[in-house]
């Protein structure tokens, strides 16, 4: 069966934003859970405890079922919620994202804070490394050693990571294929050397994938 698709920050990032003297620090983190996206919240107001607001939103679980957004004293619906619906737009869940506001002294209008805020989670997506999380069948392949160059080339040209490699009577490769190649690569794999390889399919291995 198909793992539900996750797309998130990979690991954290963060970026700055200034308008009319007003400075907007966001930060994003890559979470699994509700407790991993408060403890990272509670961090941030830790650590700039002197701001007058630190704003937050996150999205959890598969098509974000779960979502959580905070003013932090803001007008309401001017920070958490247009920074949720960044997340969103962008398809960016597993991710929990803290907007920390210096007030320079200047208001900026209920939509003004709209735009500084969602512009601020943009910036950091922008900073963001962006995994997707697929899954990759696991596929033991054992071959003799004259054909370990065949299946080296073979693995870019059909998406498989390789693993592993087990020196033995036989080279035993494991390899990671996307699940959705996975037969053809296997075929792949059969024709060239002569139906000689022997194939073994193991679990199902959901993987981040970085986007370049």
């Amino acid at each position: 069966m198909t793992s539900p698709h996750i797309t998130s920050v990979y690991g954290s990032a963060e970026a700055e934003y200034t308008i009319k003297k007003s400075r907007f620090l966001a930060h994003l983190k890559e979470v699994s859970s509700e407790e991993e996206a408060s403890a990272f919240i509670e961090s941030r107001r830790k650590e700039f405890w002197d701001a007058r607001h630190n704003c937050y939103a996150y999205q959890i679980g598969p098509s974000g079922a779960i979502q959580k957004s905070s003013d932090d004293g803001e007008p309401s619906g001017t920070a958490g919620r247009p920074m949720l619906e960044v997340l969103k737009k962008n398809g960016i869940t597993n991710t929990v994202v803290v907007v920390t506001r210096y007030f320079g002294g200047i208001k900026l209008g209920a939509s003004g804070l709209i735009r500084a805020y969602s512009h601020s989670v943009s910036l950091g997506l922008a900073a963001a490394s962006i995994a997707d999380y697929l899954p990759y069948q696991v596929i033991k392949v054992s071959v003799p050693y004259s054909f370990v160059s065949t299946i080296e080339r073979l693995a870019p040209a059909h998406a498989i990571r390789i693993a592993d490699r087990n020196f033995a009577a036989d080279v035993t490769f494991t390899l990671e294929i996307p699940e959705e190649q996975t037969d053809t690569a296997i075929q792949a794999i059969t024709n060239a050397t002569n139906g000689i390889a022997v194939c073994t399919a193991e679990k199902t291995r959901v993987i981040p994938v970085v986007r370049t």
